[in-house]
């Protein structure tokens, strides 16, 4: 099937409604994710073979789950990827019939639609998405707010939400596939899902390459970056994830900020640590990009990195993997219009990279 082809009533109100990570060990991933990410327990559950914790900040939640026994799929999860995310849950008004159109188009079914009781969710259901990674759809009582999956009771709240941090919700997620995925994934989202091929590139650092295309739902909600290697090339970091990780999977979260430059201080201050960036970056930063002096030296004290495209600007920064496998990480992104994902900091960095080691950077002030 072609990607402009017509899909029978695609759903067009898609929206990420939690993200679910399978972890080791419930208490200190969700202490990671309050004391350093500033994240507030939303909610709880526990249950015959797993217990979760949500956790929430903007419009941000995220549900970590420990299985208890054998039984449930966090554990053969943990054992084969070590953390990560395993369910990307998607809201929709009318679960049964975005179910019944993704069959139809060829979804992966892992559980048809179930009525809910309780404050949650009033119909769930669950499909295949990419690698073992799921998809829980979500209905709830229209206009309700965020919530809680299925089965889970709210936390009480003890306190107002940090503010020093700032994030405001789910960018994109960015999602590395074994060569030779990316095609079939690509078609997969489309028909399955209706959403739209909105980007795509060949990135080429040095002697490494990997492609890239990205797929969003029609509400632009949800936005996925798949990436793959380019096996003509020199292995890289994305093969590097791929054998660390053990397939295809989650490589970063991106969330978003309305001003990058203070939520990273704010998170640095609580203990996050970024990835460093040559200062020669920034020496060359304004052959790109009219910033003024004061920004520019903004962004070198806190490493944060600038690109532009015909929308406008952006800002972005990594986290430094604190993954036992170095897999996942996270990313926060400030978009001032800026429709696209900093593909031109790869190749600024490089460049910079090549400066330092090669003792050029007086050259180029």
């Amino acid at each position: 099937m072609s990607e402009s082809a017509e899909h029978a009533n695609p759903p067009a109100d898609l929206s990420v409604d939690y993200v679910e990570m399978y972890v080791e060990n419930l208490e200190t991933a969700a202490r990671t994710w309050v004391d350093i990410y500033a994240f507030t327990p939303v909610g709880s559950g526990d249950f015959a073979d797993h217990r979760s914790i949500a956790l929430r900040h903007g419009r941000i939640t995220l549900v970590l789950t420990e299985a208890t026994s054998d039984d449930h799929a966090a554990s053969a999860y943990v054992a084969s990827h070590g953390d990560g995310v395993a369910d990307i849950a998607l809201r929709t008004a009318d679960v049964t019939a975005t179910f019944d159109v993704a069959v139809a188009n060829g979804a992966r079914v892992h559980r048809p639609p179930t009525p809910q009781p309780g404050d949650g969710p009033t119909v769930t259901a669950v499909l295949g998405g990419f690698g073992d990674i799921v998809h829980t759809l979500v209905q709830r009582v229209p206009g309700a707010g965020p919530g809680l999956p299925a089965g889970f009771s709210p936390t009480p709240r003890t306190g107002g939400e940090p503010n020093d941090v700032g994030l405001l919700d789910l960018d994109h997620i960015a999602v590395c596939l074994n060569t030779g995925d990316l095609d079939p994934t690509v078609e997969y989202y489309l028909a399955v899902l209706g959403f739209q091929h909105i980007f795509e590139e060949r990135i080429v650092v040095g002697r490494q390459a990997m492609e890239s295309k990205v797929v969003q739902s029609p509400s632009g909600s949800v936005t996925l970056t798949l990436i793959q290697p380019d096996p003509s090339a020199d292995p890289g970091q994305i093969d590097e994830f791929l054998k660390a990780h053990q397939g295809s999977g989650v490589q970063h979260l991106a969330f978003s900020s309305p001003d990058a430059v203070r939520s990273v201080r704010a998170l640095a201050d609580r203990g996050v640590a970024f990835l460093a960036t040559p200062s020669a970056y920034y020496d060359l930063l304004g052959e790109r990009i009219d910033l003024g002096e004061s920004k520019v030296e903004a962004l070198r004290a806190t490493n944060v990195l600038a690109d532009e495209d015909h929308g406008g600007r952006l800002f972005q920064i990594f986290t430094a993997s604190t993954h036992l496998r170095h897999t996942l990480f996270f990313e926060v992104i400030e978009r001032q219009g800026a429709e696209t994902f900093g593909s031109a900091n790869i190749k600024a960095l490089y460049e910079a990279v090549e400066l330092e080691r090669t003792g050029q950077r007086g050259l180029r002030r």
